[in-house]
């Protein structure tokens, strides 16, 4: 066989000697990193195919009331909402424990209240105030009979109350439902469907109006 022009097997022998032997030591080298390479390998595949968790609910704000939590003015606005109303011209909030802002006396002075927050929003040329308390479980039977004799439009269902009334520039609005009562009073400024808006981030539904 013809050998290769400029091929020196004395020279090549030894190279592919050396050549073996680092391959060699790399391999042996890399012997004691299999077991650990094949672990990681198990790893990645059981976390790729295993169930994933369900992310943890994270409870309404009527619900944290009901249990007795605290409950502050930025978990009673949906995101969107919030924004709307920090954003809007001279927007100021205060958070207290204070008594509903409802004019209708004579049912809030038949029911026993207890406030979880109220929540007092000032704005150029009007103001929002809301407020979520806990009441007696017979409120929402006196409810009805009560605000309607005010002047209020109200709606129910085996669940819940809503009742509403518009009294020029002022917008007042209840929901009693589950032992819990919103109240919302608009007034001067009324953001698009407020009311509806507000009860649905509270009592946490997916739909509107009453469930």
């Amino acid at each position: 066989m013809a050998r290769i022009g400029g091929r020196n097997s004395w020279i090549a022998v030894p190279a592919g000697m050396l050549c073996a032997t680092v391959v060699a030591a790399l391999v042996w080298l890399a012997l004691p990193m299999v077991p650990v390479s094949i672990g990681w390998l198990g790893d990645t595949l059981r976390n790729a195919t295993a169930p994933r968790a369900a992310p943890s609910a994270v409870p309404s704000p009527a619900q944290d009331a009901a249990a007795g939590a605290a409950v502050d003015c930025r978990s009673m606005y949906s995101d969107d909402l919030w924004n709307e109303l920090t954003w809007h011209t001279g927007s100021l909030l205060s958070q207290s424990l204070a008594a509903p802002a409802t004019d209708a006396r004579a049912f809030a002075d038949a029911v026993t209240a207890d406030v979880a927050v109220t929540c007092v929003w000032r704005f150029d040329g009007g103001g929002i105030v809301t407020t979520l308390a806990r009441v007696d479980a017979d409120a929402s039977a006196v409810a009805e009979p009560s605000l309607a004799s005010d002047g209020f439009a109200c709606t129910s269902s085996a669940e819940a109350v809503e009742c509403t009334r518009t009294r020029g520039s002022v917008v007042e609005q209840h929901t009693l439902r589950s032992g819990l009562w919103l109240v919302s009073v608009e007034t001067g400024w009324h953001p698009d469907d407020f009311g509806a808006r507000l009860e649905r981030h509270v009592f946490g539904d997916a739909g509107g109006g009453i469930s």
